[in-house]
């Protein structure tokens, strides 16, 4: 029975995969919002991603419940050790949302103004506490024998974790880029496509820094590559797909761009999960007596088996409709009378 804590947590780890890729360029589009000055080339940004954004947030709802279907213990303890990481998180995305849809109600400079440094100060805030949870994860954080936090709000902030939320908020920037140079044109087009060879630059300076830091603070990551060598394909499938990113971006071969951004995250997302299966929240501790493991964490075989079935409904249906809303507002972006 061991294959269902497997299966399960495959589930949650391919729901933080379309969370990433998904969400990922609406994040990069708030994050780039405030470079253009002119308030038509915002609307535009805002109108890319306008039919998708609120969608894309349905994979992090979707983290958030196979969690705490799946792994109780492990759902209490993120959720209680990371409690003002993730207050800050909501009230940013809540934030982002009310950005979105109140920034064009009035016509006044100042109104717009500061929805929109409020749309892209969410944005960073959201992209880098992802960052800084998903490092606090590979350095583990204090948890007793009962998988109870004791450390304090600061203890999250080392300069590894600062590094990985600036890691995660360049990547988002890249990506994002790339999902604007498929829904624009014009002068607004070039202008981002320099950003996009900028933020592609940026990460991977940024993730070769984040990489040998990992490899020197946190030699463990590499025990499952080592045990198992076909695995150390991904860093090279990761770098491969990344710094093959500008040659599409020079060429304007811009879907090609976007689609390699997307492999480069799930190469990552792929390596995060390489460097700590089985653990899913390591122990600072005691590592091999404290951490929590979809072995030691799972909820019961019953529970697994029927929360699996409506997994196996639900999850097709939330990718039509995400397949059915992406090819109906599919093309490049044109502002009307509807337009945010």
């Amino acid at each position: 029975m061991e294959l269902l804590p497997i299966i399960w947590y495959g589930i949650t780890i391919l729901a933080l995969l379309f969370y990433s890729i998904l969400d990922g360029f609406d994040l990069g589009v708030g994050i780039l919002h405030l470079i253009s000055k002119k308030d038509q080339h915002r609307r535009i940004f805002l109108n890319a991603i306008g039919p998708v954004w609120d969608g894309n947030e349905v994979w992090l709802v979707i983290i958030g419940g196979a969690l705490f279907a799946g792994f109780p213990n492990v759902y209490a303890t993120i959720f209680s050790a990371f409690y003002v990481p993730c207050m800050i998180l909501l009230c940013a995305l809540i934030l982002r949302a009310v950005a979105i849809e109140c920034r064009s109600k009035i016509l006044s400079h100042t109104w717009r103004r500061s929805w929109d440094l409020g749309f892209n100060v969410a944005s960073i805030l959201i992209a880098f506490c992802m960052g800084v949870v998903m490092t606090n994860l590979i350095q583990g954080i204090a948890i007793n024998q009962d998988g109870v936090f004791i450390g304090s709000f600061w203890s999250f902030f080392t300069p590894y974790t600062i590094l990985g939320g600036v890691t995660i908020v360049s990547l988002f920037m890249m990506h994002g880029a790339l999902y604007l140079l498929i829904k624009t044109k014009g002068v607004l087009h070039e202008c981002i496509r320099k950003w996009a060879k900028r933020g592609s630059a940026i990460f991977l300076i940024c993730s070769i820094v984040l990489g040998i830091a990992t490899l020197f603070l946190h030699s463990y990551v590499l025990e499952t590559m080592l045990l198992h060598p076909l695995f150390f394909v991904f860093p090279l499938l990761f770098f491969g797909f990344l710094i093959t990113i500008p040659y599409f971006i020079t060429h304007q071969k811009d879907r090609w761009g976007f689609v390699f951004s997307c492999l480069t995250i799930t190469s990552l997302v792929i390596l995060f999960c390489i460097g700590s299966y089985p653990i899913m929240v390591r122990s600072s501790i005691d590592p091999q007596r404290y951490s929590l493991t979809l072995f030691n964490s799972v909820s019961s075989i019953l529970t697994l088996k029927v929360l699996l079935s409506i997994v196996a409904i639900g999850i097709p249906c939330v990718l039509l409709y995400g397949f059915y809303i992406y090819h109906v507002f599919k093309g490049k972006v044109s502002l009307d009378s509807n337009s945010y």
